[in-house]
């Protein structure tokens, strides 16, 4: 905190498919146990690991030829990553390159049992699986083995009324199992309580702008341990952090 200038901790070696090198990445995660970053990197069709050790000049594969675009790990250490190519989201232990299919996986489609180009997701600690079913304009939810998901938010069509999403991105789930999305061309962050048939705008919603409470095509969020929200502002090049409460 405080620091004006950033610190290059992965590639900043040009685009390229080199191991010291990264070609649009859309997601990474921190992994505790090895000290290492796990990044996908999106248009080589990879997901890296890359030591936080000083000194680490490049990256290592851990999966190859995937059309990636979110990852995440819950607390076994699994791996979960989307899949943008197949519609589907896969688990993977660390060292396993085959994985299990744990959401979508049959095609793409509107239907239940599938996805439309999935991009984020979040797992909660009974392994349930949450994916924004970005082209079908929809939040959905996988429990654990379950054979189809369940709509949580959206699921309206295309839209721009609290019943609708427009292409959702950055997920986040609470404990209270209340759902907060990036609405990308809606320009706005949505909360969907538990159960809810429509969500409410907690920032944004006032139009395509740079203005400090407007969004001008937002992806990516997260929340800190003090309820304070940070959203990857995308064609406004910046990062905009909200005090919640």
């Amino acid at each position: 905190m405080g620091d004006t200038n950033g610190q290059v901790v992965a590639g900043g070696n040009g685009r390229g498919n080199r191991l010291d090198q990264l070609n649009c990445p859309t997601d990474v995660l921190i992994d505790k146990e090895t000290d290492s970053l796990i990044i996908c990197d999106r248009w080589n069709r990879r997901v890296l690991r890359w030591s936080r050790r000083s000194g680490t000049t490049q990256g290592e594969i851990l999966i190859n030829n995937i059309g990636c675009w979110g990852l995440t790990m819950d607390d076994q250490r699994y791996l979960y990553i989307s899949d943008v190519e197949k519609h589907e989201v896969r688990r993977y232990q660390i060292g396993d390159n085959n994985g299990t299919i744990v959401a979508g996986g049959h095609g793409k489609g509107v239907g239940l049992k599938q996805l439309n180009h999935p991009t984020y997701i979040f797992v909660d600690q009974q392994q349930t699986v949450y994916v924004s079913d970005h082209d079908n304009h929809r939040v959905m939810k996988w429990d654990k083995d379950a054979k189809e998901g369940i709509v949580v938010a959206g699921g309206q069509g295309y839209g721009n009324t609290l019943t609708q999403l427009s292409y959702p991105k950055g997920l986040f789930v609470d404990t209270l199992g209340t759902i907060y999305v990036a609405d990308l061309w809606n320009h706005r962050v949505m909360r969907w309580p538990k159960g809810a048939k429509q969500g409410t705008v907690i920032v944004g919603g006032n139009g395509r702008g740079s203005g400090a409470n407007q969004f001008n095509s937002l992806r990516g969020l997260s929340f800190d341990r003090h309820a304070n929200l940070y959203v990857v502002d995308c064609d406004n090049h910046r990062v905009q952090r909200f005090s919640i409460g």
